[in-house]
């Protein structure tokens, strides 16, 4: 895009300073600066500055708030057919290459004391497998299973999409055939001063950052990705985060439910670990299911429980759903993201008019963020459906505690040790925990079920280490 039309975009939505410094940078600063402001939809900014950062809005609640209706994970009487029609349906979209795997891995792993994209982090208890190749030895199992290769699309970030690449391919990209990789870098968005104006972290560079996970769903139109799947045939995605190496990338029943409920777009939800456990809640509300985030949703509902003193609100999010591609397109019609936006107040490091960079001490900035949980109430018959937290959640978020490494190790060798168990194989337990060191290569089996008829040791003894692959 030419300066000149830059400029008089920039203009008319009164952010002409951001280019304050252009009459002194070198040709490329320049470019690096245009090429950036050219990416945004600088169109919708005036709006977006005048109602979500220079006004902070409290978080506006449905007026009507009732417990959502989950499909439980074992059927009862009245389930028992469409789980048994909905596993069948579930292989022959496998089977019929009607489904694509959708990773979002923009996130690096500075939290975990990591330099690099989160995907490359050592996660499993005994061959230290990278997350990334945890996700590629699910998804060649299920390939083999359905007879045909499922397209994986990548989302990275513009931090590490270079680092990602290179990472896949000095690992000769985990066994994947690289035609049916896919991958691209989610939007940006810069951030704004309280006043609303578009900072600046270098002289010939916006302070930007990621546009939050719901802008995924406008990186897979603007990449090209969406007219990927098309020329597939692609029908559905199976959407899932990089921090969690227990999903089930791909889950037959899941997708099956999904697509004979005629749902745009189903969820999986887990009981949470406490009334105030930090995710957030599948609720019925104003006639949609929808998330209300943890820090959103009022204690005074939070803390609900029904007769039996279980809690009323119970339904956790986990970020894992299926999605209709029709439905991203419909979402992207017209050219804009059809998603709310979401106000945060950081401390931005930016350049001041002299030049000089500012280190703030407190929030001094305004990002803006998209969720792709807020696409659930825009969708038709959306259905959330009931996994279990030890079989399907243990993401890896901090370097100790609640959610770390050593948390996310121990819940794998947990969930091998009730997998053996169900195959008939006893695992010793020593203070409550198995008493072996047990990793399950998704290679050898993406299920429990599926670990039943391979062939397996008679005996788990005391501290052994014990790899299937």
């Amino acid at each position: 895009m030419p300066v000149k039309s830059i400029q008089e975009q920039l203009a008319a939505i009164d952010q002409g300073r951001v280019l304050r410094f252009l009459d002194v940078l070198p040709e490329s600063g320049r470019g690096k600066l245009t090429a950036q402001l050219a990416g945004l939809d600088l169109e919708a900014m005036r709006d977006l500055i005048d109602t979500q950062v220079r006004v902070k809005a409290p978080a506006a609640l449905p007026r009507q708030i009732d417990p959502v209706k989950a499909y439980p994970r074992e059927p009862g009487a009245e389930h028992r057919q469409l789980y048994h029609d909905a596993e069948l349906r579930g292989r022959e979209l496998l089977q019929k290459g009607k489904v694509g795997a959708f990773l979002v891995a923009g996130g690096q792993g500075t939290r975990l004391g990591y330099e690099g994209p989160k995907g490359e982090y050592p996660v499993t208890p005994i061959r230290n497998k990278p997350l990334f190749q945890v996700f590629a030895e699910q998804l060649l199992a299920h390939s083999r299973d359905a007879g045909r290769p499922i397209a994986w699309y990548l989302m990275t970030s513009d931090v590490n999409d270079a680092a990602t690449r290179a990472f896949f391919v000095k690992h000769d990209y985990f066994g994947y055939d690289p035609a049916h990789l896919f991958f691209f870098p989610q939007g940006m968005m810069p951030a704004f001063s309280m006043s609303g104006e578009m900072l600046l972290a270098e002289k010939d560079s916006l302070a930007l950052s990621p546009d939050g996970h719901g802008g995924s769903l406008r990186a897979l139109d603007k990449s090209g990705a969406l007219a990927d799947m098309k020329k597939r045939g692609i029908e559905h995605l199976s959407y899932f985060q990089v921090d969690n190496p227990l999903v089930h990338c791909i889950d037959p029943l899941f997708l099956g439910l999904h697509d004979l409920t005629g749902s745009e777009m189903s969820s999986k939800t887990i009981p949470k670990a406490n009334a105030l456990e930090k995710v957030g809640n599948f609720v019925f509300a104003d006639g949609a299911v929808q998330v209300i985030e943890y820090s959103d949703l009022p204690e005074s509902f939070a803390l609900q429980t029904n007769a039996d003193g279980s809690l009323r609100y119970n339904a956790g999010s986990i970020a894992i759903h299926a999605l209709r591609v029709s439905f991203i397109e419909r979402l992207n019609q017209g050219g804009r993201l059809k998603l709310p936006w979401h106000r945060a107040e950081k401390k931005v490091p930016y350049v001041d008019d002299t030049g000089t960079l500012v280190k703030p001490e407190k929030p001094n900035a305004v990002k803006l963020e998209q969720f792709v949980f807020d696409a659930i109430p825009l969708a038709k018959n959306a259905i959330v459906y009931t996994t279990d937290r030890a079989e399907e959640f243990s993401p890896v978020k901090n370097a100790e505690g609640v959610d770390s490494p050593a948390t996310c190790r121990r819940d794998q060798i947990r969930r091998a040790a009730s997998w053996l168990r169900g195959a008939g194989i006893e695992v010793p337990v020593k203070q409550g925990e198995p008493d072996a060191v047990l990793e399950i290569a998704p290679s050898f089996a993406t299920s429990a079920v599926q670990l039943g008829i391979r062939q397996l040791p008679e005996i788990v003894k005391s501290g052994e280490t014990i790899y299937l692959g």
